[in-house]
């Protein structure tokens, strides 16, 4: 006979696992930490704040990296990072993986024991398992292993968090990497995302836009202890997943109306893959207001796309990798956002999160798996304009301030405040959502 169903559905979708063993304290032993985060550079981008906080923990730590090829690429621009090193990984969805071996793996696993690193800390969003990552790290005889884990990891972790989410709660990643590594004793006060400019890719992108013939008067000009922000505005139509992309369409209607009300330069950002994309806006502007639109897709290292985006007046964009640059370069961002995940909204820069709710909320979809793409279908090409005028506004008020002060720190404060937690955010998974 078989057993009945169960009216009740229960609480969390796995077995319940042990609780979380004590975690121990990562003194001043713990020299050499390998930091595991193998996705995309935006994930990157927001686990910044905790390779801080393990670097000013203990004196004299060593921070490697171990990254895809897109996260490798932020290494130079990040001074808590000491060392890097790139892995495909084959439970990572990579464009590589046709092309890899088992030796691949091995020679990996080998590296990393030569590597003699004290501990590893690795890095995933709640959807990701750690297991891999820790296995990797076990085999290479790396003895401390910190994660987040859903389900008993036994040997495989010696330090690791219960995973909460997305059943009890859900963080903003940068919160939760945090909170990961305040469990081993690393914190810093100091949380913002972290992206270091070269002043080479500063010279090279001005190079460029005078080139082109986009003013640039403001470059090399400081505002207190930051750059002048220049007049452009920054668009950028694409991303990874076609479910995190507004129409280009929709991009040309915001152009059009923010070349005619603002008179500055539309500078279109992306890769050289994403050029047809460009062309889309542009062909969908208005025809008087095309000679303001300047295409930059496949022109700009990762370098001088932050050199661009730091001193725009303002960006909008899908939730992609740029968004997350702003924040780390405190520009602000009207950030287009699919409900496909809710963690990775702007960081500490001021931002307007454009969406419509609907029902699918948080699909974690690469395509909509509905057909209809209404969370983004539903904002309309004036909010993202009245959103971007507001902002930019601010920009500008506080330049104003700035240059009548002689300190040249007004503003500051929203700068550094948590800006993601504006009435413009998406709710996470444990907060009611709005119409």
């Amino acid at each position: 006979m078989n057993a009945p169903l169960l009216i009740v559905q229960p609480t969390f979708a796995h077995a319940r696992v042990p609780d979380t063993p004590q975690l121990a304290h990562w003194g001043e032993d713990i020299k050499r930490i390998l930091c595991v985060r193998l996705d995309n550079l935006g994930d990157v981008l927001m686990t910044t704040p905790a390779l801080h906080a393990l670097r000013e923990s203990a004196p004299g730590r060593h921070i490697t990296l171990l990254a895809s090829r897109s996260g490798v690429a932020l290494a130079p621009f990040l001074d808590d990072v000491d060392d890097v090193i790139e892995y495909e990984a084959p439970w990572v969805a990579n464009p590589l993986a046709s092309s890899r071996s088992l030796a691949d793996d091995r020679r990996m696993q080998e590296r990393l024991r030569r590597g003699g690193f004290d501990a590893a800390v690795i890095f995933t969003v709640y959807s990701q398992s750690p297991l891999p990552a820790a296995m990797l790290c076990y085999l290479a005889g790396v003895p401390r292993r910190l994660a987040h884990c859903r389900e008993n990891p036994y040997a495989l972790l010696t330090d690791w968090l219960r995973e909460p989410e997305p059943q009890q709660r859900t963080r903003h990643e940068v919160e939760r990497q945090l909170d990961l590594v305040r469990q081993v004793g690393a914190q810093a006060p100091d949380t913002r995302m972290r992206f270091a400019v070269q002043q080479s890719d500063r010279e090279t992108l001005h190079a460029q836009l005078t080139a082109r013939g986009i003013d640039d008067k403001s470059h090399g000009k400081a505002q207190g202890n930051a750059l002048e922000k220049a007049q452009w505005i920054v668009l950028h139509p694409g991303a990874t997943a076609a479910s995190r992309r507004y129409p280009p369409e929709r991009f040309g209607q915001v152009a059009t109306r923010l070349a005619r009300e603002t008179g500055a330069p539309l500078l279109i950002s992306g890769s050289a893959s994403e050029r047809s994309l460009a062309d889309a806006v542009i062909d969908a502007a208005a025809p008087a207001v095309r000679g303001q639109l300047h295409d930059l897709s496949g022109a700009l290292t990762l370098g001088e796309l932050a050199a661009l985006i730091e001193r725009a007046s303002v960006l909008v964009s899908n939730n992609s990798g740029p968004v997350h640059l702003a924040s780390a370069l405190g520009t602000p961002v009207v950030d287009l956002y699919a409900l496909t995940n809710p963690q990775h909204t702007p960081w500490q820069t001021p931002n307007r999160v454009l969406f419509r709710d609907v029902e699918c909320r948080w699909c974690y979809r690469s395509v909509c798996p509905q057909h209809h793409h209404a969370c983004l279908l539903g904002v309309a090409p004036g909010e993202v304009v009245n959103a971007a005028l507001e902002l930019r506004a601010q920009v500008q008020s506080r330049t104003a301030a700035a240059a009548s002060s002689s300190s040249g720190t007004s503003g500051s404060s929203e700068n550094q405040s948590n800006a993601h937690h504006s009435d413009a955010a998406p709710p996470l998974a444990d907060e009611p959502v709005a119409p």
